[in-house]
């Protein structure tokens, strides 16, 4: 198994500051992957650390961060004034990754962090090489006439979408239906049985996803 390192990772040079862990693997790829939470999560959330560890074996040097909203507030979710300044984060991630790196950079992110990543490649379509949304938030719990899809036809970004068969943010049916309004190459991968933490709290899931994801991914922007 290759080693890898992974650091404490802070920039307090830029606005919003950077924080969270970089994985750097001993033979990158030169090809970046930045990973963020949901709403309710920060940067140490099972998934996105099993994620990192499995994309770093692989060559790719990640970054998991933690949106400014929860820089802020250890706890709690993002208020109504906080996606402007959490997509800015991004941007700003981004940039640092471009000056450590020479290859393409990736953002993913899970469900509200997903969703702002998607966002913020809708309005500069060229901040990133693809897209990993995980659990999109295509509308909240049982309120499906409250559709996040507003921005999803300016998506020129190819995205691979992750989401579970029992997620209550939004069906696989709804999910294809969505697909169709993004003029970017996309690709939906179900994740059978899982609910909205893609059933991230069993340990099965931990052995077979992030290995099943990678190759996904690794297929997806070939």
């Amino acid at each position: 198994m290759p080693l890898t390192s992974i650091l404490e990772f802070t920039d307090t040079t830029v606005d919003p500051n950077i924080r969270g862990f970089l994985h750097v693997p001993e033979t990158p790829n030169q090809d970046g992957v930045i990973l963020t939470h949901g709403a309710g999560g920060n940067a140490q959330a099972p998934l996105l650390r099993a994620l990192a560890e499995t994309f770093v074996g692989a060559g790719f040097t990640v970054l998991r961060i933690d949106l400014p909203f929860r820089q802020a507030r250890p706890f709690g979710p993002p208020g109504p004034g906080d996606a402007a300044r959490d997509r800015t984060g991004l941007k700003t991630a981004i940039a640092k990754m471009r000056a450590m790196l020479s290859g393409r950079i990736y953002l993913g992110g899970h469900s509200y962090g997903g969703r702002q990543a998607s966002m913020l490649c809708a309005e500069q379509p060229d901040l990133a090489a693809g897209l990993l949304l995980l659990s999109y938030p295509l509308h909240p719990p049982r309120r499906p006439d409250q559709q996040r899809t507003q921005h999803l036809p300016d998506l020129r970004t190819p995205t691979l979408f992750v989401s579970g068969t029992h997620d209550p943010f939004g069906t696989i049916a709804e999910l294809e239906r969505t697909l169709k309004m993004i003029p970017a190459r996309t690709k939906l991968l179900p994740v059978e049985g899982a609910g909205h933490d893609l059933g991230f709290r069993g340990k099965a899931r931990k052995d077979e996803l992030p290995g099943r994801l990678l190759e996904e991914f690794q297929n997806f922007v070939r």
